[in-house]
């Protein structure tokens, strides 16, 4: 065992070694790719973390902590109406932020506990697919059409193939369904619509502190007039998170306040001594974050607060590491393109332009295979697509990939075999290349 452990060790210093011996630093585009890695790097980082990541990470972590499973298995399990239980499966996504690995614990929790075939299905497709950190970063990055027909297309996806999956193995579902054992849900610590008020004030802060610039530059329109006082909406929602850490989560008025005044200060300093109008608003969002953090972590009236910080937490380090490779990686291989910034990677475009370029039935094909297959961490695919698309990736096969990739991996295949047998898995993944091939092709020909 010994003997292995130094043969490793060896072993990696062999490839490090090597790495640098034979490094080309006389080869401009390796130096080029370098820089597109630390450029691509540099903008996620001033761009996303702070007024888009790190928000998000928190409203994920009240439908982890304040909603319970059961609350939201009750609408779509066993005894809800087909249409209720497919639309609350197609939407679960939104509110989740996992990856093709971490659905598969709770897709395997409710599709053993009665839960139909193809809710569980719809499920889990669109838990990877839309989680509300790609929808917004996916708009954000890769343009409003995108994001919208990633939208759409997965919740249509996630019905139409469950209710394949539902239709083609009805026999077994008939006999299922005269089994099924009642799943009691248990009681909500509070009244439903208290939760709501706080999710959706978490949501509207993410919103509208990413709302960006109207492309047109039209003064005139709501959405130049969103953009121009964005910051000012922002801060009223963030006073109703304040009013709902006091109302709803319970937490000392007292802490809460002096969590405010620290905000309102630190965005007054910012604005004077900040002239970079990008930089700026990082500072109190970075302050408001942290104080949230710090408020409820040592709340002691409800050990609920605590854990909700500790999920975002566990959201964070299970995103941020993965995300970061991302980044690093495409922009090596594939450029940095952004706010008219231009470099290029170690591929040349022509080569993926070749592979993946235009709209024919090949390109959304091959696009899709390729995505049902490779991993994608929560939101890797984002930076990986932004540079496939500028070394000349087609719209149609773009899409594809994001409707193929995020749902499925070849791990993710390998557990989803063992919870529905081989047969059942192929004809998931098969309807999953499938759709995403068709819809790649129709919205290519669209835009």
């Amino acid at each position: 065992m010994e003997t292995k452990k130094e043969v490793k060790i060896l072993l990696w210093i062999f490839v490090v070694f090597g790495f640098a011996f034979f490094m080309p630093i006389e080869n401009h585009r390796f130096i080029d790719a370098i820089m597109a890695a630390l450029d691509l790097s540099k903008w996620y980082a001033r761009e996303h973390v702070v007024l888009c990541l790190l928000p998000a990470f928190f409203i994920a972590g009240v439908i982890s902590i304040f909603v319970s499973q059961g609350s939201v298995l009750k609408y779509f399990g066993a005894n809800a109406k087909k249409w209720l239980a497919y639309s609350i499966a197609s939407v679960s996504g939104t509110i989740l932020a996992v990856c093709s690995c971490t659905i598969l614990p709770l897709f395997s929790s409710i599709y053993k506990r009665g839960v139909g075939l193809g809710p569980a299905i719809a499920f889990l497709y669109s838990g990877p697919a839309i989680n509300i950190l790609a929808i917004i970063l996916t708009a954000r990055i890769l343009g409003f059409e995108m994001g919208l027909a990633r939208t759409i297309g997965a919740v249509i996806f996630s019905v139409l193939i469950g209710l394949s999956m539902s239709l083609i193995y009805r026999k077994e579902e008939r006999i299922k369904k005269d089994q099924q054992m009642n799943i009691v849900s248990p009681p909500e610590k509070r009244p439903l619509w208290k939760t709501s008020f706080h999710f959706f004030t978490l949501i509207l802060i993410l919103v509208f502190a990413n709302w960006g610039a109207p492309s047109s530059g039209d003064s005139s329109s709501a959405w130049y007039f969103i953009w121009a006082n964005k910051w000012f909406i922002t801060g009223f929602f963030g006073l109703l998170l304040a009013v709902s850490l006091v109302f709803v989560l319970k937490i000392k008025w007292v802490w809460v306040l002096l969590a405010v005044f620290i905000t309102v200060i630190s965005a007054f300093l910012s604005n004077v001594f900040i002239t970079n109008p990008k930089i700026s608003p990082l500072v109190p969002m970075l302050v408001a974050i942290t104080a949230l953090a710090l408020i409820t972590l040592f709340d002691k009236r409800d050990p609920d607060n605590k854990e909700w910080t500790l999920s975002a937490w566990d959201f964070t380090k299970q995103i941020m590491p993965m995300l970061a490779i991302g980044v690093i990686t495409a922009g090596f291989l594939l450029g940095s393109t952004h706010d008219n910034t231009s470099i290029p990677g170690i591929i040349p475009g022509e080569w993926i332009s070749a592979l993946v370029g235009g709209n024919s039935l090949y390109s959304n094909f091959f696009a899709s295979v390729v995505g049902a297959f490779m991993y994608f961490a929560t939101l890797t695919e984002i930076p990986i697509l932004q540079g496939l698309i500028a070394s000349g990736m087609g719209k149609g096969p773009a899409l594809a990939l994001l409707l193929a990739g995020p749902s499925l991996s070849l791990p993710n295949m390998l557990v989803i075999r063992g919870v529905l047998g081989n047969q059942k898995t192929v004809v998931y993944v098969i309807l999953v290349v499938l759709m995403a091939t068709v819809s790649g092709l129709i919205y290519g020909s669209l835009f």
